[in-house]
């Protein structure tokens, strides 16, 4: 990989993604192969949001590749108290192997990386969160065996997790989905109001939150705005008769999603969730600088 930083997908080729992909599927299928991938290395985890999977995935991915990983809230370091992000960034690249950080402002990201001397993931952003885009379009392979044509709907917000979708369904010839109901056939988006129409004959139906972290105050607003986008047994059943359901979590269940849904056959938003693990595994081992993986297998092209 000849990315130094992951901040956005982007900067990547489809041929980096699908060496992500090779790796993170060696990495899931052989665990203990990469048990020592990592070892002496240590990796700098800066939270200004709450986490659970972000934090459990990358810390545990840290522990079983034999590195090391340490957990940092805004208020336990300097930047709460007014340290630049350029000087928190160099001091860190002393200490650590890798930053990932989770923060508001995508700038944030942004200023580290350009400070930084070490790798700098992206564990989310208030534009962009390219660790999550990963494991959903992986998920999606295991599942579809393919990615190559396959048609996302995406309902709902045009937030982060919506443009990060959008950024890697472009360079994986995905036909994806973007904000309040819109269509990607491998550039840009085509947008309707309808979301029974973004929906139909689509491969995968992905929704998220109404209201992400850090716009609580437009809660009812939000609720009000996307009355009739929610995610219902009536609009899978407008999408491919073998289609899946996505959501990265956490839910609203009776708000962007129906609980028939979520909690129905056609989701797999836990298998989203364990494979937050295997792909950041593999991130991890390929920008951190790991032992070298097995030779490459075949890419994900149909």
């Amino acid at each position: 990989m000849k990315q130094k930083h992951l901040v956005s997908l982007r900067d990547y080729t489809r041929g980096e993604l699908e060496e992500v992909f090779d790796l993170a599927r060696r990495v899931k299928a052989d665990p203990g192969a990469y048990a020592q991938a990592l070892r002496g290395k240590s990796l700098a985890m800066v939270f200004q949001k709450p986490s659970t999977r972000t934090r459990v995935s990358f810390e545990v991915g840290m522990f079983e590749l034999g590195g090391h990983a340490l957990h940092l809230g805004a208020n336990e370091i300097q930047i709460g108290r007014g340290e630049t992000l350029a000087d928190t960034a160099k001091v860190l690249s002393r200490y650590v192997d890798g930053i990932m950080a989770r923060v508001y402002s995508h700038e944030d990201l942004v200023e580290m990386s350009r400070h930084a001397t070490v790798p700098v993931i992206n564990g989310l952003s208030d534009l962009l969160h390219p660790v999550q885009a990963l494991a959903d379009f992986f998920t999606i392979f295991e599942r579809r065996g393919r990615l190559d044509g396959v048609t996302l709907a995406y309902v709902g917000d045009g937030n982060n997790m919506c443009q990060g979708l959008m950024s890697g369904a472009v360079k994986l010839f995905v036909k994806s989905a973007a904000r309040e109901a819109q269509k990607v056939k491998t550039a840009p988006p085509v947008v309707t109001a309808d979301p029974m129409v973004a929906v139909q004959g689509a491969d995968v139906v992905y929704t998220d939150v109404w209201t992400s972290m850090g716009q609580e105050a437009e809660a009812d607003a939000r609720r009000q705005a996307f009355e009739g986008y929610m995610v219902t047994p009536e609009m899978m059943a407008a999408a491919a008769p073998d289609a899946i359901f996505m959501h990265c979590l956490p839910a609203h269940r009776g708000e962007e999603v129906a609980a028939e849904v979520i909690d129905g056959p056609q989701s797999i938003v836990f298998d989203q969730v364990e494979n937050r693990l295997h792909v950041q595994k593999a991130i991890l081992i390929l920008l951190l600088g790991g032992a070298a993986p097995p030779p490459r297998p075949a890419t994900l092209r149909a």
